[in-house]
């Protein structure tokens, strides 16, 4: 059997959707599983046993681009395309791929041009969350039940150890208490502002001496500077400021040897979860802390939102910066304080 996995953006979501190759080796050891993503996604499955092959898709805004897919695709002669992204282009890509069964999300489009569709359910039923749970329950019309199953990432020993020697060079051991801290999030609207940041930052240091690192890439690092300078004297002691990953790999291996990660919701809190490194996340009030919380509990995998505080803060007239202002660090002080005993 030969299926295919539709995944194209963006990198969290291809983190998110490859559960879905462990459920299908579970159930068809022999199948040959393909998974077609950007090719800037190729950190997220690197090394992952589930996955025989990856295949990237021609994003290209012509129509030579599209033609080109679809003869990539039906060259392949699939019998099972699964599309978790689950746009126009993909769902007349399985329309058009000559698959027996093709299965996707529900809507006009998908319902017109794949066989088999999935609604979404409107509330989570386990600790997996909607993210998880939306991709697995795709796997229904080919016999395989819901089960949770975590996303994982797979580093190597060269890629760990390659990490090592650079921490090595900033006097870090792989016995040392580390903590990387996700500073800035993808967008200004899903930053925790960096002055209460830097308050945060302030606790950890006054609950531990472990060494924190920032995750961010060079063109951030003006920001990054900024929420030192608002740090503490003492605080500042305990950053490596100009500690940086080169790349998403070498960040992987990095989280291996941290005791925590703590900060932004986003993908980095994603990626320490897929490594089972504890984290601590602060969620933007514009996102929806129920869809995307996955397998949270009250000791090594903690978020906080605005409305676990302010329930009714949620006011579409007030802008995500208002609702940020409001959210103070000390309304989750004692959180932080108890994670940072627990796992440190």
């Amino acid at each position: 059997m030969k299926i295919l996995v539709i995944q194209i953006k963006q990198l969290g979501d291809i983190l998110t959707s490859s559960v879905i190759f462990e459920a299908l080796k579970n159930k068809y050891p022999s199948s040959e599983i393909h998974y077609l993503i950007a090719s800037k996604g190729i950190a997220m499955v690197e090394n992952n046993p589930f996955v025989d092959k990856i295949l990237f898709y021609d994003d290209q805004k012509k129509a030579t681009s599209f033609f080109k897919n679809i003869f990539k695709i039906r060259e392949q002669k699939y019998d099972i395309i699964i599309d978790a992204y689950c746009k126009t282009t993909t769902s007349l890509l399985c329309g058009l791929s000559g698959a027996k069964k093709t299965i996707s999300f529900d809507k006009k489009i998908s319902r017109l041009l794949c066989t088999d569709v999935i609604k979404r359910n409107k509330i989570s039923f386990s600790v997996a969350t909607k993210a998880i749970e939306h991709r697995l329950l795709l796997l229904e019309p080919i016999d395989i039940p819901f089960e949770v199953i975590k996303p994982k990432l797979y580093v190597t020993d060269e890629e760990k150890q390659q990490a090592l020697s650079k921490l090595n060079a900033f006097d870090l051991q792989k016995e040392s208490k580390i903590i990387m801290i996700s500073a800035l999030g993808s967008g200004n609207s899903k930053t925790y502002p960096l002055q209460y940041m830097a308050k945060i930052l302030d606790s950890i240091c006054q609950n531990t001496d472990a060494t924190l690192l920032f995750n961010y890439i060079p063109n951030q690092k003006e920001d990054v500077l900024q929420l030192y300078n608002f740090c503490q004297p003492e605080t500042q002691k305990q950053i490596k400021i100009d500690f940086y990953t080169k790349d998403l790999r070498d960040f992987f291996a990095t989280v291996t040897y941290c005791k925590a990660v703590i900060g932004n919701e986003g993908g980095a809190i994603n990626m320490a979860k897929a490594l089972n490194v504890p984290t601590f996340a602060i969620f933007s009030p514009e996102i929806l802390k129920n869809d995307w919380n996955i397998f949270e509990n009250e000791n090594s995998s903690i978020s906080v939102h605005i409305d676990d505080y302010i329930p009714t803060f949620n006011s579409e007239q007030t802008s995500v910066y208002e609702k940020y202002d409001s959210f103070k660090p000390q309304f989750f002080t004692d959180k932080l304080v108890h994670f940072i005993n627990y796992n440190l």
